[in-house]
């Protein structure tokens, strides 16, 4: 069965490759008919071979100027080319401006939205303070003296306001660390952040707050510790 599948996929080879051997000598005859027709029809035009073959010569003496123009062509072409390609990249250029102070005005205006969000969260924050009977609303400290809640209060918009900062690039983690360092050795800190520390051991790690949260963390453990690491 293979072999006859075999001997008839060669015979079709075979008569598809006479075919296109034919198909080739034919249109190579035809051509060669054609082109005799079209010289004989040319001639015949001119008066003739001779008077065809002179006036042939004499096209030839404008190939030269052919040429340089042809030249002048193609440079104007490629300096049309290089002009488009300036002023692509020109293009390019103004758009990376363009892009660059969108992403610019973005951040001024994230900015502007958190720095109003933070002067909501004071004014309401200073609401609490002024007045203890609106802590009941937040019950963030249900079980806390009035008086221990405004620490509380107050120790919040503290590492808020570092936290803002640090977003900003105001602060380096270094410096940071030290004010973190000099925030615990306060007791109301240090009930503040006994009291607030369990929510904020949630925070994402690569996030503002969970980096100043580990901040404070270390300062924490460093004071437990006896001190920074390399402090005599």
């Amino acid at each position: 069965m293979a072999h006859r599948r075999l001997s008839q996929s060669l015979i079709w080879f075979c008569a598809w490759g006479a075919a296109a051997i034919a198909g080739t000598i034919l249109v190579g005859v035809a051509s060669i008919a054609v082109s005799g027709w079209l010289v004989s029809g040319v001639e015949e035009a001119n008066g003739g071979r001779q008077t065809a073959m002179e006036r042939s010569a004499l096209g030839n003496y404008f190939g030269g100027m052919s040429a340089v123009f042809s030249g002048l062509a193609l440079l104007l072409l490629v300096v049309t080319l290089l002009f488009q390609q300036r002023e692509l990249r020109m293009q390019r250029q103004e758009l990376a401006l363009q892009r660059q102070e969108l992403i610019a005005s973005r951040d001024e205006l994230r900015r502007s939205a958190e720095a109003d969000l933070r002067a909501l969260h004071v004014q309401l924050t200073q609401m609490v303070m002024d007045d203890p009977h609106l802590a009941h609303v937040w019950n963030d400290y249900p079980d806390e003296e009035p008086e221990v809640v405004r620490q509380y209060l107050f120790a919040n918009l503290t590492f808020g306001h570092y936290l803002l900062v640090y977003k900003w690039g105001g602060i380096t983690e270094t410096a940071l660390l030290e004010y973190a360092r000099s925030l615990i050795r306060s007791p109301a800190f240090q009930r503040y952040w006994a009291a607030s520390r369990a929510a904020k051991e949630g925070l994402p790690p690569d996030s503002d707050e969970g980096k100043l949260f580990r901040i404070i963390e270390q300062a924490i453990q460093e004071a437990r510790n006896g001190g920074p690491a390399g402090a005599s």
